[in-house]
């Protein structure tokens, strides 16, 4: 096994066409309750906004996945994740969502890293499902930009 097989490092951008404050609470949204799959079906997320906080997902009648703890939160520039994720294997994961407010809007840089047991099929889908979750930022802030009945 190389350290490539044990590692993923993946980045992406974007830039939304909204303050750092409307962006970051979606990020928070979108981390959390308003977590979807590109089927659009909730992932039942809760997100305990603080240092050391939760992050999971609530299947009810006790059925759970811990996915990670608040490492870092610094509104409205900074969100660190980390833990196991989705993934049920020997893996730590650390996500990092860094905010920059721009003329225009906010710049939004969204790092995953993990060392691991790292499946194949995880490292493959990770881009596309991280890149779907940003777009959906991108929807919730215009939305709001559109105002009411848009």
């Amino acid at each position: 096994m190389t350290f490539e097989d044990l590692t993923l490092d993946t980045t992406q951008h974007i830039d939304i066409q909204a303050d750092i404050g409307s962006v970051f609470r979606s990020v928070l949204h979108r981390l959390g309750e308003g977590f979807s799959n590109p089927q659009g079906e909730s992932l039942q997320m809760t997100m305990e906004q603080w240092p050391g906080g939760r992050w999971f997902r609530d299947r009810g009648n006790g059925i759970g996945h811990l996915w990670g703890h608040v490492q870092v939160i610094k509104p409205p520039v900074l969100l660190e994740l980390s833990g196991p994720l989705f993934m049920s294997y020997p893996a730590l994961n650390h996500i990092e969502v860094k905010l920059e407010q721009r003329p225009g809007g906010t710049h939004v840089e969204f790092r995953h890293r993990a060392i691991g047991f790292i499946d194949s099929d995880h490292k493959k889908g990770v881009s596309t499902g991280w890149k779907y979750m940003l777009d959906k930022v991108a929807e919730d802030c215009s939305a709001v930009a559109a105002g009411p009945g848009s």
